[in-house]
């Protein structure tokens, strides 16, 4: 047996044993969780074990996500500078208007994250995002209380558990930009997002986030966009002045809603707000980024550790579009070798909306398949090769007994001015759809005593 295996095995016959002698370790750690503000939210998974990667595993995927970082970065400019890689992205015409505004500091991303799973000790990535790094401060929250859990103290007595890095290099993050951006003293900071629906209750992440800003003695609130007001210069939501926006809210949904005389565009257009990230993180949000980064034409030049990088962890992708590619050294007629291709293949929508969704070909029939080439011949969608990722066997506490459901784990690595800082976990239900299990999970570094 691995380590991982093995010590995935003993962390579950410890559980069975503290179910069969009646300890009441579940309810006390819904008590911490509830103190928290985690207990019973939807946005954190009820799974009582946390998910684990071996210190090499967390090493190999520092390795691989920062020079793959770098690669990732190294595009962003060429598209900067070049109107036709640019146009390769599919941005819509208001976000390369917000791309053009020149956010007044040198760091592209000041915080980010990669959408990828560790399948057989190797990081493939699904999409990297330019989003606030959510399940950082949360991340953090729930290491710190499963280490203290009665299973984790006896597993503890055989393995080495270590947190991974937590949330507060966001901070250093925020005031490097700010002091890039010519702000002087500590700015009070306004962390912007959308309401959530009616109904759907508010995840903790910004709460904490705030916690966190205001420890570090910064003045913090989060805000809604219909909040903020522009005059004489001066950013505000009422009598809150603000100087740098945490942006939790991406381009497209801001202009969906609003025009462009919105208070924070204004704000950004006269650098009168320090914006975090910048719109032109928004480069990094769009899935066609990887099919730059897989077209050797583009990258062919890139610096042998960011080419292999992009080779180890990249699946190849494409836009989808009607005529010749070429795809893994072949040329190919493009939507014929995607209809041919189902099984191993899968179609994403360019950037995440609730109108478009992807669709995983060898979970599908032809006549499904074929729909959906139609949307993404309509839509800005990519094809990319599918990357299996394996689920594994995770436990609940279901009514009071001891359960088992296999989930599949997505690891969020946390960037921080480039570099990795931690990393996150969310549960899935294999395939898809819908599962009370699903949500983040804990997540810890495992080493051999």
């Amino acid at each position: 047996m691995t380590l991982l295996s093995e010590a995935v095995a003993r962390y579950h016959r410890i559980l069975e044993e503290l179910a069969a002698s009646g300890t009441p370790w579940t309810e006390e750690l819904r008590e911490q969780l509830r103190r928290r503000g985690l207990e019973g939210n939807g946005g954190v998974s009820p799974v009582l074990r946390p998910h684990f990667l071996t210190r090499r595993q967390y090493d190999n995927l520092v390795s691989s996500a920062e020079a793959l970082s770098r690669a990732i970065l190294r595009v962003r400019e060429m598209a900067l500078a070049d109107p036709q890689i640019l146009a390769r992205l599919a941005l819509l015409p208001g976000e390369r208007m917000l791309v053009s505004i020149d956010p007044g500091y040198s760091t592209p991303a000041v915080a980010s994250v990669l959408e990828a799973v560790v399948a057989n000790g190797h990081l493939h990535l699904s999409s990297p995002r330019a989003d606030l790094p959510r399940g950082a401060v949360l991340s953090d929250v729930l290491a710190e209380v499963f280490l203290e859990s009665a299973p984790m103290k006896q597993f503890r007595k055989r393995y080495k558990v270590a947190r991974p890095p937590g949330a507060k290099p966001l901070v250093a993050s925020l005031l490097k930009a700010w002091k890039d951006f010519g702000g002087k003293g500590k700015p009070s900071v306004g962390i912007l997002d959308f309401p959530a629906p009616q109904g759907s209750g508010e995840t903790p992440e910004d709460a904490l986030l705030v916690q966190l800003l205001r420890s570090q003695g910064l003045e913090a609130q989060r805000l809604w966009p219909d909040e903020l007001e522009y005059s004489g210069g001066v950013l505000r939501r009422g009598d809150f002045r603000i100087d740098l926006i945490l942006r939790g809210v991406k381009a497209q949904d801001l202009l969906m809603r609003y025009d462009l005389s919105h208070p924070l565009l204004r704000a950004c257009q006269q650098r009168r707000v320090c914006l975090v990230n910048s719109f032109r993180a928004e480069v990094l949000r769009k899935r066609a980024l990887l099919a730059l980064l897989t077209d050797e034409s583009v990258t062919g030049s890139f610096p042998a550790d960011e080419r292999k990088a992009i080779r180890n962890t990249i699946p190849e992708t494409r836009v989808v579009a009607q005529g010749k590619t070429t795809w893994q050294g072949e040329t190919v007629d493009l939507v014929e070798f995607i209809l041919k291709n189902r099984a191993r293949l899968v179609l994403r929508p360019n950037e995440d909306t609730s109108e478009l969704h992807s669709t995983d070909g060898a979970s599908v029939d032809d006549a499904t398949w074929e729909r959906a080439l139609r949307t993404a011949l309509r839509f800005p969608y990519v094809v990319q090769e599918r990357v299996e990722a394996p689920p594994s066997s995770f436990p609940l506490d279901y009514f009071g007994e001891l359960t088992y459901r296999d989930m599949t784990a997505d690891v969020s690595p946390h960037f921080f001015l480039g570099k990795v800082h931690g990393f996150s976990v969310r549960l899935s239900p294999p395939g898809g759809g819908f599962s009370s299990a699903a949500g983040l999970a804990p997540a810890l570094i495992l080493e051999a005593r």
